[in-house]
């Protein structure tokens, strides 16, 4: 299946995507990936500016503000991972997951490369439209999974 998402409709609607890191609502990113994802929960802040620091990131915005976001790294020859990938509550069900799909899979830089990969709980059918598959050879992965811890709410400091 082939998705084709047009990007002038989203303009016209307000919508861009950019790369260009001084847009970001870091505030808004962290405080989604921290309290609302499943995947980076207790990501401690430092953390994840060097993230964003050290990847490519999308953001998708409405009249200048975030509503979405998601992180590649990749050596930009051979591979990339997609990760943090989300679209903010309010924004949802307008097809703006698929047309952050669509920008990276077009992205000038990322032509030619080997191998993608990234994780998902539950958005296997999005993924799947943009050629992601189950992984081919499972037995040939490993990983070192260190999850975050995030603070007790409740505890005095």
């Amino acid at each position: 299946m082939k998705t084709i998402m047009n990007d002038e409709i989203f303009a016209q609607r307000g919508f861009i995507i950019s790369t260009d890191k001084s847009l970001i609502d870091f505030e808004t990113v962290y405080n989604y990936l921290n309290d609302d994802s499943y995947w980076a929960k207790g990501i401690p802040r430092e953390r994840m500016k060097r993230a964003i620091d050290n990847s490519i990131c999308f953001g998708v915005y409405h009249s200048g503000k975030q509503a979405g976001f998601t992180r590649v790294v990749t050596d930009m020859a051979t591979f990339a991972y997609l990760c943090d990938v989300f679209i903010l509550p309010e924004y949802r069900r307008l097809g703006l997951s698929k047309w952050l799909m669509q920008t990276i899979k077009q992205y000038p830089e990322f032509q030619g490369l080997r191998r993608w990969s990234l994780a998902t709980l539950d958005a296997h059918g999005l993924y799947q439209q943009f050629g992601f598959t189950e992984l081919s050879n499972p037995s040939r992965w490993m990983e070192i999974y260190a999850p975050y811890q995030k603070p007790n709410q409740g505890e005095e400091q």
